[in-house]
């Protein structure tokens, strides 16, 4: 191809472009090369912008289940009340909450001690702090007062100062605790109140979430319901500064701070195909890993889930590519998923094809034999997700969920196997996570506190087989 523009016509990867005497765009090349411009900005735009979004989501989600709004908390736990959220694991409970630091200033979360793993992080789920047993208070409890940006710091003896490049900050943690009463009574042991307030602070609410109000939620929302949260963000949030070429590009399509986002017709058309397109590259991004170093071991379809550094800003760049992979399967991160130290926080495992290299079907059955003696000090987990929201499989039993907290039925090696398809196999129905015809499905195998085996990958994992 003739790299000079010096021709009157020449065939493009986005169709055949025109040119005046061989070199000005005709009226009508210029029309195609602005709208190209546009569309590829937007669909750039959507893989940016998934972290943010997922997060304006969850505020949906807080105020539709429970009516809560910021430093409510409120309690996930089991099938139906998980069902909304971005591949959660069953097995145990999520406290979550969110704070406004830009309306309440600096604020004040009183972490129990116990056996607890979380984080807080920005609005663009960048991790600013664990809590518990992988954060600094190394699960003995801990005041934390989040301080907002052009906020001063108020002094707070024994307190942990973080500070936040956003007005809004997400919080979770999960209770670990194998006996239940102990777990039960850590979820509802966190204090949330404003610094000003110290002295005599608020009680903190604790909601239960109504399940029938959010099972037809989905996790990420499509079309023009996805460019309204991310303008809602950037209308209410300071711009950061690796930000601005994307805030500045989005202009054009209706999107711009203090501008109440009301899209033309021409915008309309841009950002409704870009969302689909924009998603689509997004799932080639997160379930076929391009990464250097994705996959876990060669001699079995399994990728490490997290390839983004929970502060996604890297020395030399900022991860885009990563992130987008990581923020479109999930939602939340912290330095625990992320662990190196043998014994310490969790490591997650994603097969997404089987052994043929196929997408998981729903109407087919398949098997995975666990080896024995699986590297961890706490417990493991292997749950099954629905590819097309990224939420736990949605089938008649509510069952997503296997673990070794469940009571399965093991081979005489210590090996096990579990079984996934629409029917159970006989006398194996303790083994086995049902699926749902015409229903896509991926898989995440998580090990709580993982163990040298992991690190080392020695210990083999094999693939998901179809069976019979």
């Amino acid at each position: 191809m003739n790299t000079s523009i010096n021709t009157q016509s020449v065939d493009t990867r986005i169709g055949r472009l025109n040119f005046e005497h061989g070199v000005m765009p005709t009226p009508e090349t210029v029309a195609h090369l602005f709208e190209t411009m546009d569309f590829q900005r937007a669909c750039l735009a959507y893989l940016w912008s998934l972290p943010v979004v997922d997060f304006v989501q969850f505020r949906v989600l807080q105020a539709r289940a429970a009516g809560a709004g910021p430093s409510d908390v409120t309690t996930y736990v089991g099938h139906a009340h998980v069902s909304p959220m971005l591949t959660p694991n069953v097995t145990t409970p999520y406290t979550l909450f969110y704070i406004d630091i830009g309306h309440n200033g600096p604020t004040v979360v009183d972490v129990p001690a116990g056996a607890i793993a979380g984080s807080a992080m920005d609005f663009w789920q960048r991790a600013l702090t664990d809590f518990g047993l992988t954060g600094p208070d190394q699960g003995q409890g801990a005041k934390y007062l989040f301080v907002g940006p052009g906020q001063e710091t108020p002094e707070m003896r024994d307190a942990i100062i973080v500070k936040s490049p956003t007005l809004t900050v997400f919080c979770f943690y999960r209770a670990l605790d194998p006996d239940p009463e102990k777990a039960e009574a850590l979820k509802r042991a966190v204090r949330i109140y404003p610094w000003s307030e110290r002295e005599n602070p608020r009680p903190t609410r604790y909601i239960e979430p109504d399940a029938d109000k959010v099972k037809n939620m989905i996790p990420t929302p499509r079309g023009l319901e996805y460019w309204k949260c991310l303008a809602e963000v950037i209308d209410e949030e300071p711009v950061q500064d690796r930000d601005r070429f994307f805030v500045g590009m989005l202009r054009t399509l209706g999107i711009e701070k203090g501008r109440p986002f009301e899209p033309d017709n021409y915008q309309k058309k841009i950002l409704e195909e870009a969302a689909f397109v924009g998603e689509a590259m997004a799932r080639a991004n997160s379930y076929d890993k391009r990464f250097a170093g994705a996959r876990y071991r060669d001699d079995a379809n399994w990728d490490y889930v997290v390839m983004a550094d929970p502060a996604q800003d890297l020395e030399n760049y900022s991860q885009f590519d990563e992130r987008a992979a990581y923020f479109y399967e999930a939602v939340v991160l912290s330095k625990g998923m992320v662990t190196k130290t043998p014994g310490q926080g969790q490591a997650y495992l994603g097969s997404y094809r089987d052994k043929e290299g196929h997408a998981y079907d729903g109407g087919q059955h398949y098997r995975l034999r666990v080896p024995a003696d699986p590297p961890m000090k706490q417990f493991w987990s292997l749950t099954l997700y629905e590819a097309e929201n990224r939420n736990v499989i949605q089938n008649e039993q509510r069952i997503a969920e296997l673990s070794s907290r469940h009571n399965l039925v093991m081979n005489s090696d210590g090996s096990v196997d579990l079984y996934f398809g629409p029917s159970a196999p006989d006398g194996l129905e303790s083994n086995w996570i049902p699926t749902v015809p015409g229903r896509v499905w991926f898989a995440y195998l998580r090990l709580y506190a993982p163990t040298e085996p992991y690190f080392d990958k020695s210990w083999p994992l094999p693939d998901i087989e179809r069976v019979s």
